[in-house]
């Protein structure tokens, strides 16, 4: 019995480690409080028809579903600065976020995507 309830606790325990995250979710309000800052990078991480379709001001684009996104990311990205992610609605980001929290990164991850960012009336530009 004592065998099982430690081989029932380990596994209990590796579980909700595995359910940890390495990044922050956050809102459209924390996140723009976040991008206003010059030392945060915003990484849209999108394909390069959306980003063309709107982008939040400043942000790199590199497309989380290519094979080489951790290698481009880390060849473009300071490490020493807070990575502020995005995508469509936030799965994308928050895969992409946790790929680099990984490698070293501290990432933010926006929670809705840019679609949470526009309804909140929150500037986006095609330039």
């Amino acid at each position: 019995m004592k065998k099982l309830l430690t081989c029932l606790l380990a596994v209990l325990g590796l579980n909700s480690a595995c359910g940890q995250i390495n990044y922050e979710n956050v809102d459209v309000n924390e996140f723009a409080t976040l991008v206003a800052d010059t030392n945060v990078v915003v990484l849209d991480v999108r394909t390069p028809n959306e980003y063309a379709e709107g982008h939040i001001l400043g942000a790199v684009l590199i497309d989380q579903n290519q094979s080489d996104f951790v290698e481009k990311a880390k060849a473009s990205l300071p490490q020493g600065k807070t990575i502020a992610l995005y995508c469509r609605s936030g799965r994308r980001s928050a895969n992409a976020a946790g790929k680099l929290a990984d490698v070293g990164y501290k990432c933010v991850n926006l929670k809705g995507g840019i679609i949470a960012w526009k309804e909140a009336m929150m500037p986006v530009t095609t330039k």
